[in-house]
């Protein structure tokens, strides 16, 4: 988007500069393709003040790019390049095809039409600030020379397509302060969730997602929850409460909710504090109203005549049915054990209880004490960077180092999830473009 701002302005202008875009990969927009699991949530459509609450950092430093490429002007301008958008729940705006590729299609092709020359396979590996531009030396042994040159290599998330942090060592290479790196919108793994929660390489609250389940954490991976509540705990202080959908993957908790909640999750636990989230199955109901109604559909199961010959563990089954999906029922248990009490009569005698209040509770303050996280290998984006400080948030140019620009995830710039991060993208790439451009007149 940078390129094709700053070529389209030249161009309009009947300027000659070559726009030239060098990307390390073998093709573009590795990134674009693989988000929203490929169905590419490209923007969401609130105005700013919706919009801006969703940024979790420096919100006021993106407000200038905002309005110089406002959601509703991206979907123009993927509609204009051929790719028809849907609006879908919380304002997300998808191609209308589901497909990533679209984008990146639209994207490139957009370059192509303003002349912006796009070099592929082309790994930089420094930067340098020269009397007259920039020298940017390369892998294959190439150098390339520039009057401006914006950095936008993205942050430290899915290293596979080629985040590698590149952007970050430029950037300090060339005075720029930092803002701590942690991976956000990331999955939070519960303890005991993981069979083998060994340190993974960044950090000892770091588990790699390829560590194997435990038997709790297969019991729950799969499950899909909607509707409920949770409620983050650093320490026991309560820090924030969410409402919405949530997922036990392979990974650990995600689905939108647990993302929104892993950002601070992680910086607390970077910084060494104990995480918990706790899970309220049943939000719009009240501990005592539930608990009675627990106690109500018990009635019911145990006077049913189908369950003259069941065990009370099965009976057990056959109520938590009737409270939560089949699905989500082994890892309840699993967690809670609680529910039911073996009580010895004899060598050879005892009896299983029920414990009807301690389902009830359960059901609203279900807790997950929280071990690691899952880092930069499919944490979605990276939070911290640039300082914005260093930038002018309405060119996007750098304070210390004229004519140098910076944009998107490399900028201390991270939201929800939801559309938001593409748009920041999008806008703070569009700003730097034209603001580049626009210093040659």
């Amino acid at each position: 988007m940078a390129a094709y701002g700053a070529a389209k302005f030249l161009v309009t202008r009947d300027r000659s500069e070559q726009v030239t875009v060098l990307e390390k990969m073998p093709r573009p927009g590795r990134k674009i393709m693989i988000t929203g699991k490929g169905r590419c949530n490209f923007t969401n459509v609130k105005d700013w003040n919706a919009f801006s609450p969703h940024l979790r950092t420096n919100p006021n430093f993106v407000k200038s790019a905002f309005y110089a490429l406002p959601p509703r002007a991206v979907v123009d301008f993927f509609a204009e390049h051929g790719v028809e958008s849907v609006v879908e729940r919380g304002d997300r705006a998808f191609p209308a095809s589901y497909h990533s590729t679209d984008i990146v299609d639209a994207l490139v092709g957009a370059c192509h039409r303003y002349g912006v020359k796009i070099v592929a396979d082309c790994a930089a590996t420094a930067v340098r600030a020269e009397q007259d531009g920039f020298a940017v030396d390369c892998a294959d042994g190439s150098t390339w020379r520039c009057r401006r040159l914006i950095l936008a290599t993205g942050g430290l998330s899915y290293p596979g397509t080629g985040s590698t942090g590149d952007g970050y060592r430029w950037a300090e290479s060339t005075g720029h302060r930092l803002t701590p790196l942690f991976p956000s919108l990331t999955a939070l793994v519960p303890r005991g969730y993981k069979a083998d929660a060994a340190p993974g390489p960044d950090g000892p609250k770091h588990i790699d997602r390829s560590t194997p389940l435990s038997e709790t954490g297969e019991a729950l991976c799969g499950v899909k929850l909607k509707n409920v509540g949770v409620s983050l705990f650093v320490g026991d202080t309560l820090a924030d409460t969410e409402f919405g959908d949530l997922d036990f993957t392979d990974g650990g908790i995600e689905g939108p909710i647990g993302f929104q909640l892993s950002r601070k999750a992680v910086k607390s636990l970077v910084n060494g504090s104990r995480v918990a989230l706790v899970l309220d199955l049943k939000p719009g109901v009240a501990l005592p109203e539930l608990t009675q109604r627990v106690k109500e559909l018990w009635t019911e199961v145990d006077r049913d005549p189908r369950s003259a010959r069941l065990r009370e563990k099965e009976k057990c089954r056959i109520l938590l049915g009737k409270l939560m999906p089949w699905e989500l029922i082994p890892g309840f248990r699993a967690c809670n054990p609680g529910i039911l009490t073996l009580e010895r009569r004899g060598r050879t005698d005892s009896k299983v209880w029920v414990n009807l209040p301690t389902i009830a509770k359960a059901l609203k303050e279900w807790r997950f004490d929280i071990a690691g996280y899952v880092g930069y290998e499919r944490a979605v984006v990276t939070a911290g960077g640039v300082c914005a400080e260093d930038v002018l948030p309405k060119t996007m140019e750098s304070r210390r180092v004229r004519g140098l620009y910076f944009a998107g995830e490399l900028l201390d710039i991270d939201a929800d999830t939801g559309g938001y991060n593409l748009q920041s993208a999008f806008a703070t790439g569009n700003l730097a473009g034209i603001s580049a451009a626009a210093s040659l007149l």
